[in-house]
This record gives C-alpha cells, structure tokens and sequence, in this order.
C-alpha cells in the first residue's frame, strides 16, 4: 500500500479497458465501502480500478490488481492535501474519477485541478455531524461543485429527492440501489453452533443487528428495547456486528445480553442463526444490512427513516417504528418472538422482494454504463 510520500507515474490503461481511480475519505467497514469493493470484483476483468483513501485504513483483501492509497489526511480543510491529491490524479490519468460523500468531495476539486473533467461523485448516507442533510455550508458547496460534476449517482429516492429539492444540484442525478449477493446472502440450517459461542441454550431468540458503532446508527435506542424483550424472553441474546468510533460509549450502554462482536467475516451464517433483524438508526441511505437480512430470510424491524421504506415492505417484510421509540420497537421484536410462523412468512416475502429489486448484477451493470458513458 502507498503512502502520501509515495508518487507513481501509472501507464495508460490497455485498450478498450477503462481506469477507475475512487476517492473515498476512508475505507473501513460499511456499506459505503462494501459496495465500492463488490463493484471492483465485479468488474476487474475488463476495468482497472484504483482506491485512493483520503485518511486511511484500507483492507488488503482488495484484488491484486485494485491498486491502494492512501494520503494520509488530518481532520479538517487541508488545501495541501487538495494539491498532493491533484498531483496523484494527474499522474494516474484516470478515465473516471469517482468521489463519495461529503468527505470524499475533496476529489471534485482535486479533479479539476488535474485536468480531468470525467467526474462521478456518489451520496451513500448521512454522517452524525449532518444527520439529515441540513448543513446550509455544505448544501452551497455541493451546489457548487456539481457543475464540475458529470453525474451523481445516489442510493434512494429519498436522498434523490433531497439532492434535487434541497440541495438543487446542477448535473444530472441518477439513482442506483444497491446490490446484494443473494447467494452468500440466503436462508441456511445454521444449528446451534453460534448460540453454543455465546453461551445461550439451544433455542435462546438471537436477535441481530449489523453496523458500525456511530451515534447515528442509536445502539442507546435498541439497548432499551431489548431490556423490555429480555423481560419477556430472559434467554434472548443480542449480537451486535461492527466496529467504529462510538465503541467505548456503547460498552457503557449495553446491558445483560448483549454481546458486541466487532467486525466479522461470517456475517451471513450469524445471520442464518438469528431470528430477527433489528436497526435503530436515526437516519439511513440504504442500508446493506438490512438488505443482507432479507436476503437470509429475516423479518426486518427497522426505523422509518432515510431509504429504509424502500427496502422494508410494512406488514409484509418487516415492521417500522419512530426512531427513537424505545417501546416500539420493543413490541415489534416481541410480536415475532412470539409468533414464529408470522416470523417466517416475513422472511420468505423479504427474501423474494431482494431477489426481485435488489440483485446486485443489475446493480454493477448500472454503475459501469454510467462510468463508459462519463468516460
């Protein structure tokens, strides 16, 4: 992996294929970064592909020839940063460049500066410094940049809707949802071999929920109402899958049965051992998570916010409820603890809606046409 010290002159890409250089604040755990990483392996045999992270932390199970990088920079407006950027991009000679979030709208700029006009940038989501896409500062800027932007391509028809009304960008918007690999993803005899791990007896409900640990996913909010499902259900476990900056304070908030599992590789089979998908976020792109339970066959109780209504088929798939209401959520758990054959049809109805909506072949043609016709 290189450094910010590091400069490589890249040749020009072989005939016919495309170089896709992506520009990414960072390149940890989440869904932003698990798309990015399911549209590089789906398409490395005919587009070369490149990921410059801005502040780090890259994962080396990229394929080998998905070249890294890193930059190395700090908090903040760095307009060294901006240039050392632009010279990488120049020397690269990308195609396409493809920016994400705002964190990563450093590379609209960097682009520019380059030479290079080929610019895609993506919305996936929402930050706990932004929750609901209200910044005035930020709303300018990305008004401003967009007329540098060739395409932006968005996640839901919520944050499409928020970036034409609200943000009233200046290049054409096109949304994409995003693509789950239904056959990792599927329904799965699992035994009791996770609940052996866990020290519950064969049986214990598991419920489960997968995402980093960020005050906008509201682990306060599903902690509370899973004390109330205990209540009724004391051998009950909840997993909780994913890592991030709000660790130390969820440790605080987490009470009997609740297990913290960090970052995993076996997040399908955790799933196929669970009963029910919970997530208490305060605001939500579209989540891969929740996808990823529907394709294993899991009813899904999830706040109504952001992109989640157009993924969860209320009363058919799963149940929603006002985020932050603690006791709702609480009740929808319980009504599918208590109801297994209720439990089981949501999870057939949720698997055949991802097989039908949100297969991720449809997704990564979409995302390729876009970049040959920016290029």
């Amino acid at each position: 992996m290189e450094t910010a010290t590091d400069t490589v002159r890249a040749k020009a890409p072989a005939e016919g294929r495309l170089r896709v250089v992506h520009v990414v604040y960072w390149f940890g755990t989440g869904g932003l970064e698990k798309g990015v990483d399911t549209l590089i392996r789906k398409t490395a045999d005919r587009i070369d592909h490149e990921v410059i992270s801005l502040a780090g932390d890259i994962p080396h199970h990229l394929p080998e020839r998905c070249r890294q990088r890193v930059l190395g920079k700090k908090p903040g407006n760095s307009v060294r940063s901006v240039l050392k950027l632009a010279g990488w991009l120049k020397d690269l000679r990308p195609c396409v460049v493809h920016t994400r979030n705002w964190p990563g709208i450093d590379g609209i700029v960097a682009s520019r500066l380059a030479g290079i006009r080929a610019i895609v940038h993506g919305e996936h989501g929402w930050g706990v410094d932004d929750p609901d896409g209200r910044n005035p500062r930020r709303r300018k800027v990305r008004r401003f940049l967009s007329r540098w932007v060739r395409t932006t391509i968005c996640v839901s028809k919520d944050i499409e809707r928020w970036l034409k009304d609200d943000v009233r960008l200046r290049c054409p918007i096109v949304q994409i949802y995003n693509g789950i690999d239904t056959e990792t993803f599927a329904p799965a005899p699992t035994g009791d071999d996770v609940r052996k791990e866990l020290s519950a007896p064969p049986g214990a409900p598991l419920i489960i929920c997968v995402g980093r640990l960020d005050p906008i996913k509201d682990h306060g909010t599903l902690f509370r109402a899973f004390a109330r499902v205990r209540g009724r259900f004391p051998e009950a476990r909840l997993l909780c899958v994913g890592e991030g900056k709000d660790r130390a304070r969820v440790e605080e908030l987490k009470g009997p049965g609740v297990h913290l599992l960090g970052n995993r590789t076996d997040v399908a089979r955790l799933l196929q051992a669970s009963d029910v998908f919970a997530l208490a976020s305060r605001n939500e792109g579209i989540s891969n998570t929740i996808l990823e339970a529907m394709a294993t066959g899991l009813p899904v109780v999830a706040s109504r916010v952001g992109g989640n209504p157009e993924l969860v088929a209320e009363g058919e798939t799963g149940r929603f409820f006002a985020p932050g209401d603690d006791l709702a959520l609480s009740d929808a758990i319980l009504g599918y603890l208590a109801d297994p054959a209720l439990r089981a049809a949501h999870g057939r109805a949720g698997r055949a809606r991802c097989e039908e909506r949100f297969g991720v072949d449809a997704m990564v043609r979409a995302y390729e046409a876009i970049w040959r016709s920016v290029a």
